[in-house]
Formats: C-alpha cells, structure tokens, sequence
C-alpha cells in the first residue's frame, strides 16, 4: 500500500470524497505539518498551531495510480486560493500534499505542472514533505458517513 495525506479545506468533505475512489483502502482525518504537538481541532481552530486540516490516505497503487489519485484530488479543490475552500476560511483550510515516500515527488510536481495549465493564477497547493500528522478527534473521523447530511464544501457527486 502506498500513502499521502491530502489537504483541501474541511477535512470531512476529503475523507468522504477520497474513500469513496475505487482503490483507496484507508482514510483518516487529522492535523498535518504544524507545529504543535498533539493539536487539538480547538487549538487547530485558532490558526496558530500552524496545521492543516487534511486527509491520511492509503492506496492501493495496482488499482489507482498516484497520478490519478492525484487528478481526482484537484477536482475537488480550487488550487489557485490561499488558505480558503468553500466557506472554510483560514490557514488550517489551506491546500496541500504532503508527501511520505520521496519517490512521489516527482510525479507529484509532474501533477501541478499540468494542473498549473488550466489556470491563469498561480496553483498555491503547497507542496511538502509530511513532518507530522495527529490523528483528529473521533467524532470527525468518517464524519459524513455518520452524519450524511453535514456540512460539505465538496460536491461528493463527482
């Protein structure tokens, strides 16, 4: 299995969207690359823990490759806004792929290249190694299935 943690503003909208890809075996919702240990999502709230809600995902590479993962991904974020998705507004809402095997990275800027082709704007997802990931709470974990008429930013359609 291969792994990446993806951020696009409400974490939910992600794990839901992201579990639902043929291929994708394993989500978890939680705060990645901050600079807090063991955030809270209180904490995570205020913007000065310096995480970004975001998605752990785990795949299966002989079903989904990497770079379609990644194509499903930019469809469901607008790249090209800084620390804003839908109505989430704040650092923690910002976009991003972080990385765990340096192998990805490579076909992870491969991926912004071409994405980077249907802008005028410049794509602001940053891009980084995962320094750190804390698992969220357990109420936000599978939050839509549990709660199938919760909030989205994501249309879950797509």
């Amino acid at each position: 299995m291969k792994e990446i943690v993806l951020a696009g503003g409400c974490f939910w909208g992600v794990e839901e969207y992201m579990s639902r890809i043929v291929g994708v075996t394993y989500t978890k919702v939680g705060y990645a690359n901050g600079k807090t240990h063991n955030p809270s999502y209180e904490e995570v709230c205020t913007g000065q823990t310096g995480h970004a809600e975001a998605c752990y995902l785990k795949f299966d590479e002989k079903i989904i490759k990497l770079e379609d993962l990644l194509e499903k991904y930019w469809k469901i974020i607008n790249p090209t806004v800084l620390n804003r998705q839908g109505n989430d507004i704040g650092h923690q809402y910002r976009t991003g792929i972080y990385y765990i095997n340096e192998n990805d990275l490579q076909v992870i800027k491969d991926s912004l290249y071409e994405e980077q082709k249907k802008y005028k704007q410049p794509i602001v997802t940053e891009v980084n190694k995962l320094t750190c990931f804390y698992e969220a709470e357990e109420y936000h974990q599978k939050y839509l299935k549990k709660n199938p008429n919760g909030y989205c930013h994501i249309n879950l359609d797509m």
